[in-house]
């Protein structure tokens, strides 16, 4: 199994490290054209800046490549920013921002939490995963799950972490600590 890592900005390192580690060296992908996405069965958009992620990924062709994919069952985890990118609703301030990849039925709040320097770590209890250290950096929270999107963690009166079929998000970064599990489950999700 090979997995990509979109790869125009953010934790990108971070990610293919940990997924290295789960898998096996060189099984992470640093993807930045749609057609490095035919050679993963699964992908992960980093935390990063939404907006120029989102563009970066437009311009290369990548957006619609993982948008007809993810509609099509391909496994895709957003971490942070790629919480937002996933979403099908944002708030006024992602709307100004440019099109999302509307793949999860969820309504996700930008800078739910506050600017950068709010960001925090909290122990967390996650379903199907258990307990995990969560790193908040200028983090993204969902306002509303519908549909098949289920929520698997919360923070106050905030889902921090969603799956739907095929799709993970989390308003963290699992890879930027040294905890496995939560790499795993996607990537053992993914097969």
């Amino acid at each position: 199994m090979r997995v990509g890592v979109i790869a125009f900005q953010g934790t990108v390192s971070e990610h293919m490290r940990m997924a290295d580690a789960v898998l096996g060296s060189g099984s992470a992908l640093a993807v930045r054209r749609a057609e490095e996405l035919d050679d993963v069965s699964a992908a992960i958009i980093p935390g990063g800046e939404s907006t120029t992620i989102g563009r970066l990924m437009r311009n290369s062709g990548v957006f619609e490549k993982l948008k007809q994919l993810g509609d099509g069952g391909f496994p895709i985890w957003g971490t942070c920013a790629g919480m937002i990118m996933l979403a099908k609703e944002g708030d006024g301030q992602m709307r100004r921002t440019g099109e999302l990849l509307g793949l999860m039925n969820m309504k996700v709040k930008r800078n739910a939490f506050g600017r950068q320097r709010e960001s925090f770590e909290e122990e967390l209890e996650l379903e199907g995963i258990g307990e995990f250290h969560c790193v908040f950096i200028r983090a993204p929270a969902v306002e509303k799950v519908y549909g098949k999107c289920r929520a698997i963690a919360h923070l106050g009166k905030y889902v921090v972490a969603a799956e739907q079929e095929n799709l993970l998000a989390t308003a963290f970064h699992p890879e930027l600590t040294n905890d496995l599990k939560f790499h795993r489950y996607f990537l053992e999700k993914a097969r």
